[in-house]
């Protein structure tokens, strides 16, 4: 399924590694994930969340506080499914795979790839898999930017929190398929703003330039979240943007927090590729 991130040819999996016809190879790593994100754009050492996010991400979405969210998403994608026989979902922007294993689960009969810039978070993503018994997922570091398969492979492509192209979803999409994009509400996380911030603001839409695509459906969809403990309050606070623009005396209110009940608040937008592309 996956195509050459040098020469844009279908790599073969022979043992442990990927080839393509041009003799580029790509090791398959031993937790069973691959590296495709081999361009000189970028440092694939360096790219995403480190192995110090991935954890507090891990460990504030296993608490379950996106739980509904994950189900909610999973059940939206098997009605645009539909009938569609062994259908192929593309995660991009996969992170640790909280959100692509639940897929997984309840999208069984189709086969997940999950992709990510972060080789910390793809790596865990491969012990999320293996530790739920899940077999219809394959994992590779590489960007959403840059997606490594061929046109028209997929059914579906899902971007939760995550980077959004027009042109790759468009480009890997098959005739009619199906795009969904989850982004924050004006009011999520409201509250935690409101303790880090002198002004808090809401949300403003996310504009993603999809002229290639119809919009099917929209939803807001919103519920409160009691966090329990100043970690899950941190955990959360670490995997927002706010982390890179909030004061020391902001960050420090939060740390002094017990506890805190937040909105959590999504727009999930749901898109048909147009024909032509």
């Amino acid at each position: 399924m996956y195509i050459c991130p040098v020469c844009k040819k279908r790599l073969k999996k022979l043992d442990n590694v990927w080839h393509c016809q041009n003799g580029h190879s790509f090791d398959i790593a031993r937790k069973g994930y691959v590296n495709l994100l081999t361009t000189n754009k970028r440092n694939p050492k360096n790219c995403g969340d480190n192995a110090e996010m991935v954890k507090a991400r891990t460990d504030f979405l296993d608490k379950g506080h996106y739980l509904l969210l994950a189900q909610k998403i999973a059940g939206i994608a098997a009605k645009e499914l539909n009938s569609t026989k062994c259908p192929i979902v593309i995660d991009s922007g996969c992170g640790e795979g909280f959100y692509t294993c639940i897929y997984a689960r309840e999208l069984s009969y189709a086969k997940i790839f999950g992709v990510d810039i972060s080789k910390a978070a793809v790596s865990h993503c491969m012990t999320r898999v293996h530790n739920q018994g899940i077999s219809n997922c394959e994992f590779a570091v590489a960007s959403s930017f840059e997606l490594p398969f061929g046109k028209g492979m997929a059914d579906m492509v899902i971007s939760t929190f995550a980077p959004v192209s027009n042109d790759e979803y468009a480009r890997v999409l098959k005739k009619g398929g199906k795009l969904i994009v989850v982004s924050p509400s004006p009011r999520h996380l409201f509250e935690l703003k409101s303790i880090a911030y002198d002004e808090p603001y809401e949300n403003k839409p996310n504009k993603y330039g999809l002229n290639k695509f119809d919009m099917k459906d929209e939803e807001i969809y919103e519920y409160k979240c009691h966090l329990e403990s100043s970690k899950d309050i941190l955990d959360l606070f670490s995997m927002t943007p706010y982390m890179y623009k909030t004061s020391a005396e902001g960050i420090q209110r939060l740390k002094d927090l017990t506890e805190l009940e937040v909105t959590c608040g999504f727009c999930i937008q749901v898109y048909n590729k147009k024909s032509g592309f």
